[in-house]
Order: C-alpha cells, then structure tokens, then sequence
C-alpha cells in the first residue's frame, strides 16, 4: 500500500513538472505577440495588444496624418499631382509618385530636397492620397 503511494506521489510530481515547464516554455517562446511591426508598406500597426505606443511608432503615426494634412491642402488648392515633393513634416519628407513607379518619381527634381539630409525618413502617397511606401 505505502509503495502504491508513494507512485502515485511520484506521478503527480512528474505531471506539475512537466505543467511548469510547459508553461515556462510558453512564455519565452511564444515571441513578441503585443507591439507593433511594419507593414509591406513601412507603416507600422498594431501586432497583438501593446500596452503602449513607443515615441517611434508616434512620430511615424503624426508625420502620415500631417503628410496627408499637406495633399489635402494642396488638391484644395487645385495642385495637380504628378511626382512632386509635398514638404515636410517632422523627420519625413511627403512625397508624390506613380503607382506602379515611373522613371518620373526617380528624377531628383521631383524628389523632395530635404531628403536625406534634413529629413531622414519619406513617405510615398499616390495621386490619391494613399500611403505608397515610409522608408
């Protein structure tokens, strides 16, 4: 009877062992589930629930809103898009090109002048507005 027991003691301990480890193992291998990547194309979003937003992801977010604060100005002023610098907005040059992209987006007079050296970061919006590419 006490060696019966005594098995079954050894058992249940084995069983937590292998439960703890388990979810050790869990923890560290299940990655980076809650914070935030890039897209296809730059843009970062959301992967999982971050707790935060890091100062990073907040001045990529505020430069696309303020990018698109200068398309907009710039079609209400009647501006005809083609491929031409925008501005700038923080560290990021705005930028008009062609999807899919044409000998005209590489030519430096269409390209904005602050990048790179000023701004060392763009963002690519289409003739619509649509966020093409944030390198």
């Amino acid at each position: 009877m006490k060696r019966m027991k005594l098995g079954a003691v050894t058992l249940i301990m084995v069983i937590i062992s292998f439960f703890l480890v388990g979810l050790v193992l869990f923890f560290v291998l299940r990655g980076d589930e809650d914070n935030w990547i890039k897209d296809s194309r730059g843009v970062y979003v959301k992967h999982g629930n971050p707790s935060s937003i890091p100062g990073y992801v907040k001045e990529q977010k505020d430069a696309i809103i303020c990018g698109l604060d200068l398309f907009n100005q710039a079609r209400e002023n009647g501006v005809e898009f083609n491929s031409q610098c925008l501005g700038s907005c923080g560290n990021y040059s705005i930028d008009i090109v062609h999807v899919p992209r044409t000998i005209e987006d590489d030519k430096k007079e269409n390209q904005c002048r602050d990048y790179p050296v000023v701004t060392p970061y763009f963002i690519e919006l289409d003739s619509n507005g649509n966020v093409v590419r944030v390198a």
